[in-house]
């Protein structure tokens, strides 16, 4: 599906509160505003603090609020002196990142044992196995009764008001799939997925329907957060108009997660046409400490879908197999049985997920380091650095 243009809003606000004092940002936003809103320190119902009003995601240091446009006034006053409020921004709606169908071009490539993504980067022949790191997948849910993971932990957590866990979708069952699907799949088919002994922590943060909001997301970090999750993986977004600045809010959320060891990495988009048409990375992939993921082709070309650094606000930061990407999948829309092949920088994101995996267990690498580790592996393309980042991501 192709994401809007134009920022599509929920009506409510993200709060970015000192993360020295959120307390005290609390305070302030009820002094100025009349805003008063629960945190999730005090709660353990997340599914509906995540849809909630007025909600303080405590270890991120960020609130969302139903505000009206006086208050809005009011908190955009008070992140504008020195103070513990610092950003007042707009919730956006985001969107499972999907793109149209190609050619099979997996076909030229021998699948028979391992896919040609797991082939790509080398996690076919890697002695690592991701054993011992936790792995978040926010997405649209899991499909909790797949065969292939029979016997597998997998911890699961809805943050849509009124739904499970269990993926109607099909788009977050293929992306953990690739992350940390099997090596042999017990249903049949070739092995998929890259780190098949990660521990898998499945965060539903879009809807059946695919689409979701900035909170959603916000809660579904703090929940890998708060489980010692050395990996986010989010194929999800928003497109955004060149030169349209940065989320400050998400970003900060992911400074916050780096110092705590947790390394996000999200998928560039879509909305590229190329050769024609190059559009910028989307939001919040475009954030300087989010590690942005654009997709190859079976030749190790750039995808003719995936986003680019046109600009100085965003750019790619790797690169990952994302076209006719063979997975798991949720058997009642439209997969042939359990799996299903199809494409994006979604697809892409969960292998530099699953490889991030493989080299935090190889190098105990966590943040920082371990997107350096990342950076540093990647196999040059010889293709602009604007397209492709450091390169396609391998396996150790």
């Amino acid at each position: 599906m192709s994401q809007p243009t134009d920022v599509e809003t929920t009506g409510r606000y993200l709060v970015l509160l000192d993360d020295k004092s959120v307390a005290a940002g609390a305070r302030e936003m009820n002094r100025v505003a009349g805003i008063s809103a629960a945190s999730t320190a005090d709660s353990a119902t997340r599914a509906e603090l995540a849809a909630a009003d007025g909600v303080i995601f405590q270890d991120l240091g960020v609130a969302v609020v139903n505000a009206t446009p006086d208050q809005v006034q009011q908190l955009t006053r008070a992140a504008e002196a020195p103070g513990p409020i610092s950003v007042v921004e707009a919730e956006r709606v985001v969107h499972a990142y999907t793109a149209p169908p190609d050619t099979d071009e997996a076909a030229a490539v021998d699948e028979s044992v391992f896919t040609w993504g797991l082939q790509a980067v080398g996690a076919n022949i890697s002695s690592a196995t991701g054993k011992g790191v936790r792995v978040a997948v926010l997405d649209t849910g899991f499909t909790v009764a797949h065969p292939d993971f029979a016997g597998r932990a997998v911890i699961t957590q809805s943050f849509i008001k009124g739904e499970t866990v269990d993926d109607a979708h099909g788009h977050g069952t293929h992306c953990i799939g690739s992350a940390a699907g099997p090596r042999q799949a017990a249903s049949g088919g070739p092995g998929y997925g890259v780190a098949f002994e990660a521990e898998i922590y499945a965060g539903k943060v879009l809807s059946n329907q695919g689409s979701g909001t900035d909170s959603g997301i916000l809660a579904g970090i703090e929940w890998a957060i708060a489980n010692g999750c050395a990996v986010v993986s989010m194929s999800l977004g928003a497109a955004v108009r060149p030169g349209t600045p940065h989320s400050q809010i998400f970003e900060q959320a992911a400074t916050r997660a780096m110092a705590k060891g947790t390394l996000i990495i999200a998928a560039a988009g879509n909305e590229s046409n190329r050769p024609g048409k190059v559009a910028p990375v989307g939001h919040p992939a475009n954030c300087p400490s989010i590690l942005s993921v654009g997709a190859v082709d079976v030749k190790r070309a750039i995808a003719f879908f995936s986003c680019g650094t046109v600009d100085t606000v965003g750019q790619v930061d790797i690169v990952g197999p994302g076209v006719d990407v063979y997975s798991s999948w949720n058997s009642e829309d439209g997969g042939l049985g359990m799996h299903k092949r199809i494409q994006g920088t979604s697809m892409a994101t969960p292998h530099v997920a699953g490889v991030a995996a493989l080299l935090a267990e190889e190098h105990n690498a966590r943040g920082w380091e371990l997107w350096a580790r990342l950076a540093q592996t990647a196999r040059r393309l010889g293709l602009p650095s604007t397209d492709v980042g450091a390169g396609l991501v391998q396996a150790p």
